[in-house]
């Protein structure tokens, strides 16, 4: 339980913390990136079903994203990353975040 509150406060720190803008610079877009794929590996660590992790990151890339084209492409990469083997934020980042 102190792990998903502590995920869920981190996640929401970090993503508010880069959502004060009124539209997409690629620095957001690249924090977006990165902070779904700690995301992703947090939710998976903690055992929830792929269907709930795109739920729960599909909000946050909904909240913090502004333009059609970049939330677009962060749901794929989103995708990719819940339907990827490893669960490692440092893997997941390296490989759809660069």
């Amino acid at each position: 339980m102190k792990k998903t509150l502590l995920a869920g406060v981190t996640i929401s720190l970090a993503a508010f913390a880069y959502a004060s803008t009124s539209s997409d610079s690629s620095a957001l877009v690249s924090q977006q990136c990165k902070i779904s794929a700690e995301a992703v590996s947090t939710l998976k660590g903690l055992q929830y079903g792929n269907t709930s992790i795109r739920k729960d990151v599909a909000g946050l890339i909904d909240r913090h994203l502004k333009t059609p084209e970049n939330k677009e492409m962060a749901y794929k990469k989103l995708n990719l990353m819940v339907d990827d083997k490893s669960s490692n934020a440092a893997t997941l980042e390296s490989k759809y975040c660069s």
